[in-house]
């Protein structure tokens, strides 16, 4: 069921964009400098999304794309981890916590436990 859900959502989101004409513009866009990487002063955070039973990495990301939960995958001593985020302030990352926590619990997902963490910058 999951699966035609989420190919019904790809399908639909491909052909947004199909009968419309784009021009582009002639002109040649002015060159803009890119933005220093962002330093270590300002902390981010996101909210790991973990079961206490091992479970389908792509069945907990396609379960939040399901209830409206951008998340993604990233890859940590060789382990996937699902993360919400990154958030400019921890009190954003708890917030979408408990707003997460909310739909678990209605869903009666209860082998779900996330955690708001530091947001680590990939090296």
């Amino acid at each position: 069921m999951r699966t035609v859900a989420m190919m019904m959502a790809v399908l639909a989101l491909a052909g947004c964009g199909e009968g419309k004409k784009v021009e582009a513009d002639k002109k040649v866009a002015p060159v803009v400098q890119a933005q220093p990487p962002q330093t270590a002063a300002t902390p981010q955070w996101d909210v790991l999304v973990a079961g206490t039973l091992p479970q389908a990495t792509s069945d907990l990301a396609g379960w939040l794309i399901e209830h409206g939960i951008i998340s993604y995958v990233v890859v940590e001593d060789g382990k996937d981890r699902v993360l919400i985020g990154p958030f400019d302030s921890q009190a954003e990352a708890e917030a979408k916590k408990a707003e997460l926590v909310e739909k678990l619990t209605k869903a009666k997902k209860r082998n779900i436990e996330p955690q708001v963490i530091e947001h680590r910058i990939a090296q």
